[in-house]
């Protein structure tokens, strides 16, 4: 069976999406089955690798219209796949409200699935509604990013009170897989003073690999393909080749 790791973060701009797009596909390259789930509204990991969601979505396979395996679309790389999302999946926190067991319903979507991957990812919204409420319940663990900024930690306690209060009461295995850094600027004093106080909150849970700012990055969604794909010898590129290393070795 594989592990199911949820990306997420209520604060946007993190590169919470850029991580699920750029690590997916790099776990993919290193010869492992993934599936990537894409639950923001925003659709952004779906477009990120140039595709459109169709007729069936994460919305049809919440709402229980759709298996979540009929979803699931094959990417451009290979090894990578995709169950899309788009605005319909907006609606989808008001009419989860007043459904049975409403927290359980990716958690029974992907039961079915779950043995075909080595990785499933879950891209969760900027936010800690239902959505995100469903992705934590659904996974093993959660991978948070955190963007090196004056500002980095502001916010996690409420992340970290939520995954322990879906832990107490929906999903009792539920923890951290990993804290990674973005967007680290290691020429200045506040980039290296965030890490500090980062690593002294999380300890061993932040991965050595941080992802620093970098222009391919920010540039290759809007072609539609992965860092890897797009700028194969590039800073992030590398970046992240070596978190799905990282991740790889502390899952062996």
């Amino acid at each position: 069976m594989g592990k199911t790791i949820a990306i997420t973060n209520q604060k946007g701009g993190v590169g919470k999406t850029t991580t699920a797009i750029n690590l997916t596909a790099c776990l993919a390259e290193l010869g492992k089955r993934i599936l990537l789930i894409d639950l923001d509204p925003q659709g952004n990991s779906t477009s990120g690798l140039g595709l459109r969601a169709g007729n069936l979505t994460v919305y049809e396979a919440l709402m229980g219209r759709a298996t979540l395996a009929a979803t699931i679309v094959e990417t451009g790389v290979p090894g990578l796949r995709l169950a899309p999302a788009d605005i319909r999946l907006a609606g989808a926190e008001l009419e989860l409200v007043g459904m049975a067991e409403r927290e359980y319903r990716l958690k029974r979507a992907l039961q079915a699935i779950e043995g075909e991957y080595d990785f499933i990812f879950i891209d969760c919204p900027p936010s800690l509604g239902l959505l995100t409420v469903n992705a934590l319940t659904g996974a093993q663990r959660v991978l948070v990013p955190i963007q090196c900024e004056y500002y980095a930690l502001e916010g996690v306690s409420s992340l970290v009170n939520t995954i322990n209060r879906v832990k107490h009461s929906f999903n009792p295995g539920l923890d951290i897989e990993g804290v990674l850094l973005t967007m680290l600027d290691g020429r200045t004093n506040l980039g290296l003073q965030v890490v500090d106080s980062v690593k002294k909150h999380f300890r061993n849970k932040v991965y050595a690999t941080a992802i620093p700012r970098n222009v391919r990055l920010g540039e290759a969604p809007s072609h539609g393909v992965p860092i890897h794909v797009y700028d194969t010898k590039s800073l992030g590129a590398e970046s992240y080749r070596q978190l799905a290393r990282e991740i790889l070795e502390r899952n062996e």
